[in-house]
């Protein structure tokens, strides 16, 4: 130290009051800098810490705005039908029409988790009974007064021109009309966004399938969470693009990414104007746009869409807990069933499936998933509709035997009866089908 400042003293031409003084110049300037240094970091850490408590103030909110929902769920939902009035119908692009439906009593509307479904009790001339069917809710739950759904005539298979085209949405879409008076039982089903989390999501859509994408998507943007959501949609064509201006309101949030699929554009659709890719959604567009595989995925779309997804995304290593999808009528994904195991030497026959009022007397397949695809398979016809076990309408009476059911039903059917969609059999049954 004293070699120091007899350097400094030289270099200032010896004088030791000057060298003081610019001694304790730089003493102070350095106890300036080490105090704004500290000064610094205690508002950074100030700061993140008043940003952490934001966002968890941002989450209670957030649970007790959820809770305050269910409640009103409870509060305000009903059971059986409630009838409800067709204020608007609007067409959405070919065969493709969303009804607005308002309470016809006017009171007020429980609100609903995003991606789940009406059921709809129709009075079809022609019918002997109520034909009934489930439909997505296409709206955000933040919609107060009235509900939207949006639905697709449904043509015949296309290779099975002899069968008639779908009974349900094309009384929809040739006979409702803004006025009617429909019966609809209140929302449900188990396919649904939690709101309470934070984790990064994929919507994958197929068409009509946009559905509960939509109301998933919506709700994320309307709420004001900076949840990731990444938004694939594909058709063929902008014929077929349905709920365009809903899909383009959601690409203005920063947090959502709609991605936007044509297979078979028109000449005079433009590729980043009226879509973003040429083909269909598929995994390995997933791969190529995804910063990693590590999100929740939610698919509707028909049957071979999601099946092909499914197995894309597992292949990818995408767990299946994190692979969520809408299971109406037989767009269901099929998982693979493992290899067939040889029956044990002594073991029984196949249970022997009689359906009663069709005169059929068959050997169970145990790959088939449950009875109402087996009754299918053999020509007998049972009501359906949603496919999950909430509807009901797939209820048959059992005349002898018992069913394992592969999920509890939302609503049991009284005794001595089951929901087809969600049971197999136990042993030999006769079912009054």
């Amino acid at each position: 130290m004293q070699t120091i400042i007899q350097q400094v003293q030289s270099a200032l031409g010896g004088e030791p009051g000057l060298v003081l003084g610019y001694l304790l110049l730089g003493l102070l300037f350095v106890q300036v800098v080490l105090s704004a240094t500290s000064a610094a970091r205690r508002l950074a850490h100030e700061r993140e810490q008043q940003r952490l408590a934001r966002e968890r103030l941002q989450n209670l909110v957030r649970a007790a705005q959820a809770t305050c929902r269910e409640a009103e769920e409870i509060t305000l939902g009903w059971n059986g039908v409630r009838k409800f009035t067709v204020a608007e119908k609007i067409r959405e692009c070919e065969d493709v029409f969303s009804f607005r439906l308002v309470p016809h009593d006017r009171k007020p509307l429980p609100a609903f988790k995003p991606g789940q479904y009406l059921t709809f009790s129709l009075e079809i001339p022609g019918r002997d009974k109520p034909v009934v069917r489930c439909y997505s809710l296409s709206d955000s739950p933040g919609q107060s007064g009235h509900y939207r759904v949006t639905i697709k005539r449904e043509p015949p298979p296309p290779d099975r021109a002899e069968v008639p085209p779908g009974v349900a949405s094309s009384y929809f879409a040739g006979n409702v009309k803004a006025g009617d008076i429909l019966n609809v039982k209140a929302p449900t089903g188990h396919f649904y966004l939690d709101m309470n989390k934070v984790t990064p999501i994929v919507l994958l859509a197929g068409g009509v399938g946009v559905t509960p994408m939509l109301s998933m998507a919506k709700a994320v943007a309307e709420s004001g969470s900076k949840r990731e959501v990444w938004f694939f949609f594909g058709c063929r064509s902008g014929a077929e693009h349905m709920l365009r201006a809903d899909m383009e309101a959601l690409a203005k949030y920063s947090n959502i990414r709609v991605e936007v699929c044509y297979s078979r554009p028109a000449p005079n659709e433009v590729q980043g104007r009226d879509y973003q890719h040429v083909g269909r959604v598929t995994v390995e567009l997933l791969k190529k746009l995804l910063p990693a595989n590590n999100f929740e995925y939610f698919m509707c779309g028909n049957g071979a869409f999601m099946k092909t997804l499914n197995d894309g995304l597992e292949a990818w290593g995408v767990p299946e807990k994190d692979i969520h999808y809408e299971a109406f009528g037989p767009a269901t994904v099929k998982k693979t069933a493992a290899p067939a195991i040889a029956a044990p030497v002594g073991s029984g026959p196949a249970p022997k499936i009689t359906f009663a009022k069709s005169g059929k007397s068959v050997d169970w397949n145990p790959a088939l998933a449950n009875l109402l695809d087996f009754a299918r398979e053999q020509g007998v016809r049972i009501d359906s509709g949603c496919c999950a076990g909430s509807c009901g309408s797939c209820v048959v009476a059992i005349k002898s035997g018992g069913v394992d059911y592969l999920k509890a039903p939302d609503a049991p059917p009284e005794d001595g009866s089951c929901l087809t969609c969600i049971c197999k059999p136990k042993g030999d049954l006769v079912l009054d089908a």
